[in-house]
């Protein structure tokens, strides 16, 4: 064999050796990445809720009678001592001698309830003027700069939550006044058939200004005594209770804002946690699965004007801010894995994966603080698949 041939054969062979590498060399794996950034980053709490009326009234039939027709319609404004609803006498006799006792305790106790609201009422408005003094004392302090604005701010918190707490007492005492009223008016029926048309009747009116929220009875016919007709409620005291998991419960505080979304408006409404109810229950979720829920309320701060149109028992979601920060170094949490006691993110860099291990922070849906192993303008790699390693050649999809 001549030389020529043997070179020929040996290019030959090189060629072949390197298509056959070339064809059992491993691609680089697609990826998708994401940039490290710095920016806005809030621990949140997030769950649907439902609006609610911290102090509904409930208009009741206060004897047994005939009600005349309900002409009254969800959403009319109803003005306090305004006719609500009319009652006639029924066509058998309405008192006995043992419903004429049991109606004079009731006046007894609808009379205790009024002064127990009465006094109430006293004690809210005490309070209310004891926080308006520490409101003026403490601006007074902030003025000088002798308190810090958070101090004012709480204060000043303070002194709304119990102006609204003397104004559900207020209302709590008109009810109680009402309700002895409509008590007394029981004594009044007297034994007797279905009074004439020119017979008066007994005109039940409304305890407090408001809005007629749902209407029980709308035709006229027999009514039972405590028999239920119309609701009424104030909708600019709209509150929104949202049931927690208990391990998400004991994390909120009164006072923390919250952030309501998805309410069918625009924008999203601002609100503050009024209250972590001390006691929870247990929940069937969809899927089966028993959850210790706790009720947790929250006060809507944002101006009456941008949420008119929501009413009682609408649904929204809520999202509990617990801590923020307008610098924080964050990732998306689908970039850390966990091997060993030790999370990880895979850093793209020069087509190559490179493990680096980081200390993660607080996480909020789908992102997550870092608070060392990166820097602002790393490239990390999302969703990992068994095909990444260390050193692995990746190619940006």
């Amino acid at each position: 064999m001549t030389t020529r041939k043997k070179i020929i054969l040996v290019l030959i062979a090189v060629a072949m050796a390197v298509l056959l590498g070339l064809a059992l060399w491993p691609s680089p794996v697609p990826v998708s990445v994401a940039t490290v950034e710095r920016g806005h980053f809030a621990e949140t709490v997030e769950d649907e809720g439902r609006t609610q009326l911290p102090a509904p009234h409930t208009v009741s039939a206060p004897v047994t009678g005939y009600l005349q027709r309900v002409t009254t319609e969800p959403g009319d404004a109803i003005e306090a001592d305004q006719v609500v609803f009319t009652l006639e006498p029924p066509p058998v006799p309405a008192l006995d001698a043992r419903a004429r006792t049991q109606a004079r305790e009731s006046v007894a106790a609808a009379r205790a309830r009024h002064e127990a609201a009465e006094a109430e009422l006293e004690a809210r408005e005490i309070q209310h003027q004891l926080a308006r003094s520490e409101d003026q004392r403490y601006q007074q302090m902030y003025d000088r700069e002798l308190v810090s604005a958070e101090v004012m701010e709480r204060t000043r918190a303070q002194r709304e939550s119990s102006r609204v707490a003397e104004r559900a007492a207020r209302h709590a005492a008109e009810v109680a006044r009402f309700e002895l009223d409509a008590a007394r008016a029981v004594l009044e029926v007297a034994d007797g058939t279905r009074a004439p048309g020119d017979q008066p009747r007994m005109e039940v009116r409304a305890p407090v200004n408001g809005v007629v929220t749902r209407r029980h009875r709308h035709s006229e016919g027999p009514v039972s005594a405590g028999e239920p007709v119309v609701d009424i409620g104030d909708l600019s005291t709209l509150e929104v209770q949202v049931d927690l998991l208990s391990m998400d419960a004991v994390r909120i505080r009164p006072g923390m804002p919250v952030v309501l979304e998805r309410w069918g408006g625009d924008g999203a409404l601002e609100g503050e946690v009024l209250r972590v109810e001390p006691s929870g229950f247990l929940k069937v979720s969809a899927l089966g699965v028993d959850e210790q829920r706790v009720p947790v309320r929250v006060a809507i701060t944002s101006p009456r004007e941008q949420w008119q149109a929501l009413g009682d028992d609408y649904r929204v979601e809520a999202r509990f801010i617990l801590w923020q920060d307008d610098d924080v170094l964050q990732a998306p949490t689908s970039a850390l894995f966990r091997r060993d006691d030790q999370w990880f993110v895979y850093v793209a860099e020069d087509g190559r994966a490179h493990r680096t291990a980081i200390q993660p922070g607080r996480r909020s849906g789908l992102m997550t603080e870092i608070r060392d192993g990166l820097q602002a303008g790393a490239r990390v790699i999302t969703h990992p698949g068994q095909r990444v390693d260390d050193g692995a050649r990746v190619r940006e999809d």
